[in-house]
């Protein structure tokens, strides 16, 4: 089975957002992250940074989250706090984008408002190498040594939080997904061979 949508969540400093976007160009079909994110700014009239600010304050209370996921599921935004709103407006961002045909959707919890889709795959990138974390970070973001490891942690902890407020479930549990790939052991390439697959 050949699959439309490939998902891809990923720890911090893993490459996966550089995986995401050279699978898109190798397979000639669109790479939505930021964009999605854009988007919703762009709607909502409010400043990117300000979306961020919610998603990092998204609660991982069990009682949101299941009223939540109700509210997603039927598109109503009554009663939802901004937090909840915005997620709302990404998935149906998601859901929209999807339409248009094959894709790669990087974070914003594509996998939940793409799971009634067929042809999906859920991936999870990360890497096993904390050397190959460290120069990651530092080369693709500009974040000086003695940093490192505090913005680490912060990204994984906001995703983490993020994923979990938003689909009652852990973010770094394997089994909510369908590929989990060692960018330390395959490297960039080495894990586009893998995905690319998934398009032919």
């Amino acid at each position: 089975m050949k699959f439309r949508y490939v998902t891809i969540e990923r720890e911090y400093g893993s490459g996966g957002t550089r995986i995401a976007k050279k699978l898109a160009e190798v397979c000639g079909v669109p790479c939505y992250g930021r964009e999605i994110l854009e988007t919703v700014a762009k709607k909502r009239g409010i400043p990117e940074d300000r979306i961020e600010q919610y998603e990092e304050k998204a609660s991982g209370s069990l009682i949101y989250t299941i009223f939540l996921m109700s509210r997603v599921q039927t598109g109503e935004a009554d009663m939802l706090t901004e937090d909840g709103k915005v997620f709302l407006d990404e998935q149906l961002e998601i859901r929209r984008l999807a339409l248009d045909g094959p894709a790669v959707f990087l974070g914003h919890c594509a996998s939940e408002a793409l799971r009634d889709q067929k042809g999906v795959v859920k991936v999870f990138i990360r890497c096993g190498n904390e050397n190959q974390v460290r120069e990651r970070i530092a080369e693709d973001y500009g974040i000086g040594q003695s940093e490192i490891d505090s913005t680490r942690k912060h990204y994984n902890k906001k995703r983490a939080g993020y994923y979990r407020a938003n689909t009652g479930k852990e973010w770094r549990d394997m089994n909510n997904y369908d590929l989990v790939l060692d960018s330390a052991a395959l490297g960039i390439d080495g894990c586009v061979n893998v995905l690319k697959g998934l398009f032919e």
